[in-house]
């Protein structure tokens, strides 16, 4: 499978979820702070409709700074309904416009993240096979947006149920969930990492 297979995987596992949300869960609090779960769909989906120009407009209308151009974005579909937006995702399945970026890498490592920044406060849990979490672990670590070699550096990070490991230093162990999760710099992780090099990387967590 192709890097763009896996992404669209990953969204159909995501519009598997969001169709069986009560009113209740779609407006419950996610991993990301002061965002709902409708806030978090809302983001994910509001880059695939936009083509160059639509896109360039968004970055000036935010100041070319990430976090202005993402408020930009949610402004713009967070008035949609859920309804909305599982039509929109069931319709970009494959990632479009800039989420299709590096073979769709950036959609797959996208989703992934905010999926989870979902289903860990419903209390959802699954199973994510590792094709996708090692490329996912790749781009996250190298993104320009999440910086996260920056958060592991001078730290070996190695996961406990897939082959994959990454830097130099005392070790950080944890599954690959886990560890996806702490390079992107979520702090609800820290208790599921182990190691000598375990207090480094919390200390950088959000």
């Amino acid at each position: 499978m192709t890097v763009m297979d896996l992404a669209r995987a990953e969204r159909e596992d995501l519009l598997e979820l969001l169709e069986r949300l009560t009113p209740d869960q779609w407006r419950a609090p996610s991993l990301c702070e002061g965002w709902s779960v409708h806030d978090v769909v809302a983001h994910v989906l509001s880059y695939d409709e936009l083509g160059p120009r639509q896109l360039a407009a968004r970055f000036a209308r935010g100041l070319f700074l990430v976090d202005r151009v993402n408020a930009v974005g949610l402004r713009d579909y967070t008035v949609r309904t859920p309804a909305e937006l599982v039509d929109l995702l069931r319709a970009h399945l494959t990632p479009s416009g800039l989420t299709a970026g590096l073979g769709g890498a950036i959609g797959l490592t996208d989703v992934m993240i905010h999926q989870q920044d979902i289903r860990r406060p419903l209390g959802e849990p699954r199973h994510i096979p590792a094709e996708r979490l090692l490329p996912a672990l790749r781009t996250a670590l190298f993104s320009p947006v999440l910086r996260g070699v920056v958060r592991v550096r001078d730290v070996r990070l190695v996961a406990t149920d897939i082959d994959w490991s990454f830097g130099r230093g005392p070790e950080v162990r944890g599954t690959g969930e886990a560890l996806l999760l702490a390079v992107a710099g979520r702090g609800v992780v820290a208790d599921e990492l182990s190691g000598p090099g375990r207090d480094r990387v919390t200390r950088r967590l959000g």
